[in-house]
């Protein structure tokens, strides 16, 4: 068996976007050379600026290449890719199936292989980007059947350089996955978000992180999810109209006043919160919420967080609701259940207000 081929660049990266100038910024952080190229000028210009690496140059030799370019025009990059060098090359798009069976039949396939790196954010463009932003978050890797195995291990290698878990997985696989933990849940927020746009004002003044939570991801990029979506719609297809299902049996139960079917409902949203993994992939520990009141002024935000430190106590998240009629903000920490009595407690005896 032969060793698995170090990544030691250079490395080129197609696409300066949020994820094509944070993937060449994390390449940087570990001491590659990075190659840089995009239709767009001004996102080379600002990637190149902030260090992400330099411009590509005729002639330039690269072990790995990254595609990072929109959906709708992944399998024409990969094929130019996998034409213009020997190198191995991945995309980082959000689907699987759709690119390979656009270079399926490319002379280099073998040298291709899949992946997704599991993280973003709502803000796009090279300013977006950072080295940290994959650090401990999955990155999906999704070879085909006739991948080469060092290639395969290259990109695994590319994930953890970028302080990413690597999962491996199918093409079918990972487009499920996504469609099931990712664009499903955000179209359902883009619904819920949809119900706000013509509110009347009285009631948009009673908005609190429920809400706010609940439809963050609909700030999505529309243009960008149209690819996302319509280049996953048979996976998303499926979940839509199992969802359409559960929709008609809530109506039903709200409808005719069934406690005991919207009980179960309800409990089975609950066994889906409880099914999601804990920090660091592990099983999910029981929560609780300690909620704070903080007088929104510099320092306050920094001394609570100090002295939960100091009572010993380890925040797992954190969520802030702005009180609209005065200068306090109502934060929200969440901790493992065993100790949020001793937060509480030791919150109050030193002088903070907090709410159970």
């Amino acid at each position: 068996m032969t060793d698995a081929p170090r990544l030691v660049g250079p490395v080129e990266v197609i696409g300066a976007g949020l994820l094509g100038t944070s993937i060449a910024l994390a390449c940087r952080r570990a001491g590659l050379e990075v190659l840089l190229s995009d239709t767009s000028a001004e996102h080379l210009r600002t990637a190149t600026g902030l260090g992400a690496g330099r411009a590509l140059l005729a002639g330039d030799t690269r072990q790995l290449v990254v595609v990072a370019v929109p959906p709708d025009h992944l399998g024409a990059t990969i094929a130019t890719a996998l034409a213009a060098s020997d190198a191995v090359v991945t995309d980082v798009g959000s689907i699987k199936t759709g690119p390979l069976r656009a270079v399926r039949d490319e002379p280099g396939v073998a040298r291709y292989v899949g992946s997704h790196p599991m993280a973003g954010s709502e803000r796009s463009g090279p300013l977006a980007a950072s080295a940290a932003l994959f650090d401990g978050r999955p990155w999906a890797v999704a070879p085909h059947g006739s991948a080469d195995p060092d290639a395969v291990a290259l990109v695994e290698e590319l994930a953890r350089l970028c302080g990413a878990v690597p999962v491996r997985l199918t093409p079918e696989e990972h487009d499920l996955a996504v469609a099931r933990t990712s664009h499903l849940p955000h179209l359902l927020a883009v619904l819920v978000a949809g119900r706000l746009a013509d509110a009347p004002q009285a009631h948009l003044a009673l908005s609190g992180q429920g809400v706010r939570d609940v439809t963050r991801v609909a700030g999505g990029d529309p243009a960008l999810w149209q690819q996302i979506v319509t280049g996953n719609a048979e996976a998303v297809l499926g979940l839509l109209t199992e969802v359409r299902g559960q929709l008609d049996l809530l109506i039903e139960a709200v409808g005719a006043g069934s406690r005991d079917q919207l009980g179960a409902l309800l409990a089975r949203g609950v066994a889906g919160t409880q099914a999601i993994p804990g920090k660091h992939g592990g099983p999910a520990r029981p929560t609780r919420s300690v909620y704070v009141a903080v007088p929104d002024q510099a320092g306050e935000l920094a001394r609570l967080f100090a002295d939960a430190g100091e009572i010993g106590i380890n925040i797992e998240d954190v969520h802030i609701d702005h009180d609209p009629g005065r200068p306090v903000g109502l934060v929200e920490l969440v901790v493992e259940e065993a100790g949020a009595e001793h937060l509480l407690a030791s919150l109050e005896s030193r002088g903070w207000v907090t709410h159970r």
